[in-house]
């Protein structure tokens, strides 16, 4: 399974995944620009130096992801949309696609990958949005669950 961040934003967020992704076996792909340089202290505190157990890729831009993942699945994870992540069943080579902390995915993106591909999370009436790190650890959660969560201890 692949865990994917276009143009994430906040430091702190992205040490939080690549920790998850150590913890539980999964790809990070990260997706030009990002806002903060990959080695800023606040990204490596919250990741504890977990990237030296992940395998983590980045790309320069989306079109390069994108080609990067040809043959792969890729769910557009996302406020926008109607259905919930419970009623996707995820396969091993899927990617799970989250935007920027500040303004989620673009609509273009968001189209060219199709509305039966677009994923969210249940919250109550008048919500904005999770936290990013929350965000894809009930995604990832959610998928590895589904896949008998494989290789765990």
């Amino acid at each position: 399974m692949k865990i994917a961040l276009y143009q994430p934003e906040i430091p702190p967020n992205t040490g939080n995944i690549i920790r998850l992704c150590a913890n539980i076996g999964f790809e990070l792909h990260l997706i030009k620009p990002l806002g903060f340089d990959l080695s800023d202290k606040k990204m490596r505190r919250a990741g504890l130096d977990y990237h030296e157990y992940t395998e983590v890729k980045v790309h320069q831009n989306f079109s390069e992801f994108i080609q990067a993942m040809q043959g792969h699945r890729i769910f557009a994870c996302t406020t926008k949309t109607d259905k919930l992540y419970t009623e996707q069943n995820f396969e091993e080579d899927d990617v799970l696609l989250f935007g920027p902390e500040t303004r989620g995915l673009p609509l273009e993106i968001r189209q060219q990958l199709g509305i039966e591909n677009c994923l969210k999370l249940p919250m109550v009436e008048n919500s904005r949005s999770l936290n990013l790190s929350n965000s894809v650890a009930i995604f990832c959660y959610e998928a590895w669950r589904q896949m008998g969560f494989k290789n765990s201890i």
